[in-house]
């Protein structure tokens, strides 16, 4: 048996999320069907987030035990055949037996986007918070200044959020424009349940004015939800990229798992 570790990305448009469950097709059911085809065997997956219903990744990475004699590296061209179009698998490698797609991720990164204009697009749609009335874009990025830094982040967890701490470390938070298109892309170690859509949400209430700037550090104080916004419409939401140490690949004994940075994810 081999370890091998896939760079999965997908439009979730017309998935329940990513995680398989009895009421909806999920990306990982898909992905583990079209696997077991091409395996010739039984295949389970483990992602390294676990997204919403509507979320799109650019970069979800999976890992999965095979005996098949397919190479590593030929595995987006074989399960691509088998796959609908909106799921590309876009790399394959073999890992350690004792890599972890989820446990010894370093960080990742989240990019929320939204379509600020008065009308909506027929091409975007599946792919942008539509939001009509114009956004105060230099309030935004001054609130979202607040963001960096380790924190509690408690007030930024929806309810059903199953996380055993809530303090997390944001290495980054920007606002960029091009047009109508608002842009934010969040870095950090790990992010608790909808905590993105909670910062996009809370971002465009302060962009209409019905939210103060300093929206994020009162929450910081308060541990509140109800300090912050609205959860935004799941449709602006892409994991964008997932880290990992150089040692996950060389030696993933040698390093600490993180047990409490996927669970109930975005």
């Amino acid at each position: 048996m081999k370890r091998i570790l896939l760079t999965v990305e997908y439009d979730g448009s017309a998935y329940a999320g990513w995680q398989r469950q009895i009421n909806g097709i999920a990306v990982q059911q898909v992905l583990e069907e079209a696997l077991s085809a091409a395996c010739g065997h039984p295949v389970t997956v483990t992602g390294s987030s676990r997204t919403d219903a509507g979320v799109h990744a650019r970069m979800q990475m999976v890992h999965f035990d095979t005996g098949c004699t397919v190479p590593p590296d030929k595995f987006p061209f074989v399960l691509n055949n088998l796959l609908p179009p909106d799921i590309r698998v876009q790399a394959g490698r073999e890992v350690p037996a004792d890599f972890h797609a989820r446990f010894l991720t370093s960080g990742k990164t989240y990019t929320y986007r939204i379509l600020n204009n008065r009308h909506g697009s027929a091409l975007l749609r599946a792919t942008r918070w539509h939001v009509p009335v114009p956004l105060d874009v230099p309030a935004m990025r001054e609130a979202l200044s607040f963001l960096p830094g380790t924190h509690d982040f408690a007030a930024f967890q929806a309810a059903g959020g199953t996380a055993k701490t809530t303090v997390r470390t944001v290495n980054s938070a920007e606002l960029a424009c091009a047009g109508p298109e608002i842009t934010i892309t969040v870095s950090g170690n790990a992010f608790l349940y909808n905590m993105v859509r909670i910062i996009a949400g809370t971002l465009a209430e302060v962009g209409l004015g019905k939210r103060e700037k300093d929206a994020f550090a009162r929450a910081f104080v308060s541990l509140d939800r109800l300090d912050l916004g609205m959860t935004a419409p799941p449709c602006g939401l892409e994991l964008t990229e997932v880290r990992y140490p150089e040692k996950a690949f060389s030696d993933p004994a040698s390093l600490r798992w993180h047990e409490d940075a996927a669970p109930g994810e975005e």
